[in-house]
């Protein structure tokens, strides 16, 4: 009778070893300092346990779905790490403007003018001032968030001018079922013509493409953490 083959426990820290090697080859193939891109580990949906071995591994950096998710770990590990800093990538409601202000230091999904004018109240009450992404539905897909990219000019102006928001850069995710390379050239050539410099860009499958794109912020889980649980 043979013994049952063990399960292979998936290695965070060696997840992220390898991502990292990924980007510096990436940067390399591009002629981009791999200083240009942040890495932003996505540990949506896991728990300390799997985060804790990759913050032991250096990384710093964080992206995460929901307000009251991120709420649910990070204050406590922020106390025993200091330094750490969080991205939130999801989609933001404005009746969670004033929890993501004060907990996030970067927002990807900037999208609408009620959440311009949540998070503009939210930032001169608190006083922080997170680092603020547009998001642009470069798919023009109906069940996501964001700016349509022919309304992505007027809506950058309308943030800045109108509700005095610092935008400083944009984010997209490109449809599952099309080549996302038009996608990232396009986000590419929007935020050139409006000055920005920040590209939130790729995910696990795609993002040395999204490095070849310019893309200075790309957003890696399953990467790094595995299969997600549920």
């Amino acid at each position: 009778m043979t013994s049952p083959t063990p399960i292979q426990l998936h290695d965070p820290a060696a997840g992220l070893a390898a991502v990292r090697l990924e980007i510096a080859d990436a940067c390399l193939a591009a002629r981009r300092p791999t200083g240009d891109v942040t890495l932003v580990a996505v540990s949506k949906t896991f728990g300390v346990e799997a985060i804790a071995p990759v913050i032991a591994a250096g990384q710093r950096v964080f992206g995460e779905n929901r307000v009251q998710e991120a709420f649910s770990k990070w204050p406590a590990l922020r106390d025993r790490h200091p330094g750490l800093e969080l991205h939130l990538i999801g989609p933001l409601q404005s009746n969670k403007a004033r929890e993501a202000i004060g907990l996030f230091d970067a927002i990807h999904s900037i999208d609408r003018p009620s959440i311009c004018a949540a998070v503009a109240k939210e930032i001169q009450r608190q006083g922080r001032s997170p680092v603020l992404f547009v998001e642009v539905n470069t798919g023009a897909e109906p069940q996501k968030a964001g700016v349509l990219p022919q309304d992505a000019d007027a809506f950058v102006a309308a943030c800045r001018d109108g509700y005095g928001l610092t935008i400083a850069g944009l984010m997209c995710i490109p449809p599952v079922d099309e080549p996302p390379a038009p996608h990232f050239a396009l986000t590419a050539k929007i935020a050139a013509r409006n000055g920005l410099r920040l590209l939130s860009m790729g995910m696990s499958a795609d993002f040395p493409l999204a490095i070849r794109f310019g893309a200075t912020h790309v957003r890696v889980g399953s990467a790094i953490f595995g299969h997600r649980p549920g």
